[in-house]
């Protein structure tokens, strides 16, 4: 389990109170609070903040949610920590703004203390993943980046990992592009190869259990051959990847955007954030088993 530092951040108090019961015998869960925007704010400013999460309510006065989301996307030191929106009502029109500001996990009012660990590990979790492919690219050498074409064929989600860092060398922003690279590789083996649905993965990441899963259905008898297949060319303006897996396919439009109806899952936002976040385009092709990924060498994001 990851330990960590979470700021909770609500201007009522009895919510503060209730949080931190909820956060009780959370072990790997250091809870600090902030009653209102501003001070939670001066507390991330400070030289020797260290926090981790940031459990946010929406609706304060004076800096409200979305106005603090905005400062801390927009500060460098800060940007990447994962931020937990909290809100009263369920407002596709809410949530979509702040899916637009950078608030990526939801929580509606009021709601259950296993909810609430639910999405701060899965939270947690996905942010220790891209901070370890960030930090698998040190190991990596920058000739990389006179790569022409290349062919892969990778089966488990460590192998997804150190190709993603590998990848990600011979593009024009590594630490950008590898976490993209990665959320296609371990699609293409949790749900293509292996078979894992949505809900089947939302169930798991809720009950920590996603990971055994994963390898132990790797080790089934009908899956041990099964290959994830990953070509990388070099073109005059831009870097293509393929990314083919021995999956049925499934519904790959609906996972190009950030669905305001799934902000509330463990899950289900890798796909979106990879097109946001890394890529200039992607598509899938054939019965959605294909991921056609682009990345430009200018720093335009064209979706064709």
């Amino acid at each position: 389990m990851i330990e960590a530092r979470i700021l909770l951040v609500d201007d009522e108090a009895l919510n503060l109170e209730i949080l931190l019961e909820y956060f009780e015998g959370e072990t790997s869960l250091t809870p600090h609070t902030a009653d209102n925007g501003e001070m939670a704010w001066q507390m991330l400013q400070a030289p020797d903040a260290d926090y981790n999460i940031i459990l946010l309510d929406r609706m304060m006065p004076g800096l409200d949610g979305i106005g603090l989301l905005r400062r801390i996307k927009e500060a460098p030191r800060l940007a990447g920590i994962p931020v937990i929106m909290q809100t009263a009502a369920n407002s596709a029109a809410q949530i979509r703004e702040g899916l637009e500001a950078g608030a990526y996990y939801y929580l509606t009012k009021p709601y259950r203390r296993d909810d609430l660990l639910a999405i701060v590990h899965a939270a947690l979790a996905d942010a220790e993943a891209r901070n370890g492919l960030r930090r698998q690219l040190d190991q990596h050498i920058d000739s990389l980046q006179f790569l022409d074409s290349a062919e892969f064929s990778i089966r488990t989600i460590d192998e997804a990992g150190q190709l993603a860092s590998f990848i990600a060398h011979a593009c024009p922003d590594p630490a950008t592009a590898v976490i993209g690279i990665s959320e296609l590789l371990i699609n293409g083996i949790e749900h293509g190869n292996l078979g894992l649905s949505y809900a089947e993965k939302s169930m798991l990441k809720r009950d920590d259990g996603w990971r055994v899963e994963v390898d132990r259905r790797a080790s089934l008898p009908e899956n041990r051959d099964k290959q994830l297949r990953v070509s990388y060319q070099r073109e005059s303006h831009q870097i293509v990847l393929r990314v083919a897996d021995e999956g049925t396919g499934f519904n790959w439009r609906n996972f190009l955007e950030m669905d305001p109806e799934r902000a509330f899952d463990p899950n289900g936002r890798g796909i979106a954030l990879a097109r946001m976040l890394s890529f200039s385009s992607i598509h899938y092709e054939g019965c959605g088993n294909v991921a056609i990924a682009t990345i430009g060498f200018d720093a335009s994001r064209q979706e064709p």
